[in-house]
């Protein structure tokens, strides 16, 4: 039997990537079944976008962990994908998600980003992938060995939204990182993995940034996680749009 996938979007002033997202979902092929697009309250023509776009448009609270438990709770899809608003999936993204989870022994996958725009970043997409291993190594050695691995929101995760649901979430009061604890939840019930099939991600941070200080704040805001200092990740993380 086939599964059917929705696609859990969480907004916040996205008005200026919106137009070409839209575009690229209507040309997913198959398509999804369900586009939930979760509003922290944007300000600018975010959610006159999602209305135009015939997408389910839910509104909370800012906040990513926050916006994904809603859009999950709001799925009707067995399968879901989280797919930040300023990132470019295959055309056939969602065979990939049904054929991926079609193992039982996978938990929870995601692809692997190519972060690209101005021009395309390959250290710190090299850094990106690699950190997926070395980053549960050096904070959690003994889930590292238990098959902990660390993905990312830039790297399109998904998952059976049941499985999601039986883990209790995403941690609310976390505003970035919300898939660290995810991850560490879903290898409860088995492998996360990521699958190697490229999306491109909007190199927006470190165009913004610059390459070294984007790289120092991601890994900044990792250690605050892994140290337990939740309440200064927002703060270091600040909003580029």
């Amino acid at each position: 039997m086939t599964q059917s996938v929705a696609l859990v979007i969480p907004l916040l002033d996205e008005e200026k990537a919106l137009p070409q997202l839209v575009q690229i979902i209507a040309a997913l092929d198959p398509a999804p079944a369900q586009i939930v697009a979760v509003d922290g309250g944007s300000t600018d023509r975010t959610c006159e976008l999602v209305r135009a776009a015939g997408w389910t448009l839910v509104e909370t609270p800012k906040g990513r962990a926050i916006q994904i438990n809603a859009g999950v709770k709001a799925a009707q899809s067995a399968l879901v994908c989280v797919l930040h608003a300023d990132t470019i999936p295959p055309a056939d993204m969602v065979q990939v998600i049904r054929d991926t989870l079609a193992d039982d022994r996978i938990a929870l996958a995601s692809f692997m980003p190519l972060i690209t725009g101005e021009k395309t970043r390959w250290f710190t997409s090299a850094h990106n992938f690699i950190k997926t291993w070395y980053a549960p190594l050096i904070t959690r050695p003994h889930l590292f060995f238990r098959g902990v691995r660390l993905l990312f929101g830039d790297h399109a995760m998904f998952f059976r939204r049941a499985d999601f649901l039986a883990i209790g979430g995403c941690t609310p009061s976390d505003a970035v990182m919300e898939e660290a604890d995810l991850c560490v939840r879903f290898a409860e019930l088995g492998r996360v993995k990521m699958v190697r099939r490229v999306v491109k991600t909007s190199d927006r941070r470190i165009a913004e940034w610059g390459p070294l200080k984007a790289n120092w704040i991601y890994f900044k805001v990792g250690m605050m996680w892994a140290f337990g200092l939740r309440s200064r990740m927002d703060k270091n993380y600040p909003d580029v749009r």
